[in-house]
């Protein structure tokens, strides 16, 4: 049995993690409620974007179409990874390593090349047989849309010259602050239409049609990059929140327990020294 002293160290030990952990679930709480609220607001935007695209590109004339919208045989693929920098969220960066491995073993036959956005991915895949083109790491307060409008612009600009043929952005999509499900999305070439090509309404476009989709398929892009962020960021936190209950809760359960170790430490010391007495008393009448 572990001495009475060194179960109080360890009490004590715990007791200071337990605090820390404490404090970083009330954090993760309060920056959880701002990112879920901006997830959230942006989800329409992007959906309403989405429909407008579909029905402008699905009237455009097939030969004014757009070099994005172009499909062709996917020899050279670019994944966008979005992941977090720091740890201590659960399994939240675990999950999107594994579904980006997954990806990458899905497209065996073709030449995957990846950009990190994260410390956690960059760190996995620089030494794996990946081609990492890019890593943004170290952003203390996330991804944001400076970054988005980087990307979106060297994405489109690769897919234009077909230096990549498909390109795919991977991240957590927030659903609770207890469900976070890693997502694969395709940004080039734009899917196709599946609705508005039935649209029998005629349109008055402002500028030009060609002029109009080249904007929004540039504006489409960079609204999915940004979402998925907003995803990731609301999703991290959520993540961390979870972690850090449960981690207060074990540091609760495990000071229960070491209490009840003490008090038994205790009480063997006790009745030891009172043996000793009745002992050595009993030897003094002899």
């Amino acid at each position: 049995m572990a001495s009475l002293k060194s179960i109080r160290k360890r009490i004590s030990s715990v007791k200071s993690t337990q605090q820390i952990t404490k404090a970083m679930k009330m954090v993760a709480a309060a920056k959880l409620r701002r990112a879920q609220e901006a997830a959230q607001q942006a989800r329409p935007y992007a959906d309403k974007l989405a429909t407008m695209l579909q029905t402008v590109a699905a009237r455009a004339a097939a030969d004014s179409a757009h070099p994005l919208l172009a499909e062709r045989p996917e020899r050279r693929i670019d994944l966008i990874l979005v992941t977090s920098d720091r740890g201590l969220c659960g399994g939240y960066n675990a999950g999107l390593v594994r579904k980006a491995e997954q990806f990458i073993a899905e497209h065996a036959d073709s030449e995957v090349r990846l950009t990190a956005v994260g410390n956690k991915g960059y760190m996995h895949f620089r030494r794996r047989p990946v081609g990492v083109a890019e890593q943004h790491i170290q952003m203390p307060a996330g991804p944001g849309l400076a970054l988005a409008l980087e990307l979106s612009a060297r994405v489109a600009r690769d897919y234009i010259s077909e230096r990549t043929d498909g390109v795919y952005v991977l991240y957590s999509q927030f659903r609770s602050a207890l469900s976070q499900v890693p997502t694969v999305e395709r940004l080039l070439p734009v899917p196709p239409s599946s609705e508005g090509a039935g649209e029998t309404l005629d349109y008055l476009y402002e500028p030009d049609e060609a002029t109009l989709l080249d904007r929004l398929l540039r504006q489409y892009i960079t609204t999915l990059i940004h979402r998925a962020f907003l995803e990731s960021i609301a999703s991290e936190h959520g993540a961390r929140m979870t972690a850090m209950d449960n981690a207060t809760a074990n540091a609760r359960d495990m000071i229960d327990r070491l209490t009840l170790a003490m008090n038994r430490a205790r009480q063997a010391a006790i009745t030891t020294e009172l043996m000793e007495i009745v002992s050595g008393a009993e030897a003094l009448k002899g």
